[in-house]
C-alpha cells in the first residue's frame, strides 16, 4: 500500500508535519510504502483566477495531485490559522481543484488529523474540512484532534498522553481494519 502523509502547512517548524509524521509510523508494514509531503516542495503563487487565465495552472499543482492519483491511503494534518484552513493549504487545494475532470482527492480514503498548542487543538480547522472533504472526493474515515501539542507531543516517542495516545491507536486500528476490508473487496 502506497501512504503520502502531510500537513497543511508551510512552516519549516510545523507541529502538524511533526505529528502527521509519526502517525504515518504506526501504518509501516512490510509491504507498505510512505512518502511524507512538505507543501514547501509544491510551492506555487497564491490562488487568482486571474493568474489562472494568464499563466494556467502551475505544474506544482499537477504534481500534488498525481501524488494524490497514485496513493492508496492519505494521512493529513491540518494547521490552524484564524480558525480555518492555513493559507498555503488553502491555495493549494484552490489550484487542485482548478484541473479539469478531477475532484482534489479523486476518493481517495483519508485520515484526517488536526493539532495545535491551544486547548482545542486545531478543532476548527478539523470540523471545516470533515464537513469539507467528502465534497472534495476524500473518503474520510476518521479523524483526530491533538490538543496542547507542546504539552502532549514528544518528537521520537510521539503522543506521550496515556488517553490520547490510546484514543489515536484505537482510530489507527480502525483505519488499519476499514483499510484491509476495502483492499480484500478490490482483490
Amino acid at each position: 500500500m502506497k501512504i503520502i502523509a502531510f500537513a497543511g502547512s508551510n512552516s519549516s517548524r510545523s507541529i502538524n508535519k511533526k505529528f502527521v509524521t509519526s502517525v504515518s509510523k504506526y501504518y509501516k508494514e512490510a509491504d507498505d510504502y510512505i512518502e511524507v509531503l512538505d507543501l514547501n516542495d509544491f510551492s506555487m503563487p497564491l490562488f487568482s483566477v486571474d493568474l489562472e487565465r494568464e499563466q494556467g495552472i502551475p505544474a506544482a499543482a499537477y504534481s500534488f495531485a498525481q501524488k494524490i492519483d497514485e496513493a492508496d491511503f492519505i494521512l493529513l494534518s491540518l494547521a490552524e490559522n484564524n480558525g480555518n484552513y492555513s493559507a498555503a493549504y488553502k491555495s493549494l487545494i484552490d489550484w487542485i481543484s482548478r484541473i479539469p475532470g478531477r475532484k482534489i482527492y479523486n476518493g481517495k480514503p483519508v485520515f484526517l488529523m488536526a493539532t495545535s498548542p491551544g486547548k482545542r487543538g486545531g478543532q476548527s480547522v478539523l470540523d471545516i474540512a470533515t464537513a469539507r472533504l467528502p465534497y472534495d472526493g476524500a473518503e474520510l474515515l476518521e479523524t483526530f484532534s491533538l490538543p496542547e501539542f507542546n504539552q502532549h507531543f514528544e518528537e521520537g516517542k510521539g503522543v506521550t498522553n496515556i488517553l490520547l495516545r490510546s484514543q489515536l491507536e484505537a482510530k489507527v486500528r480502525k483505519t488499519k481494519r476499514m483499510l484491509k476490508a476495502k483492499f480484500e473487496q478490490n482483490q
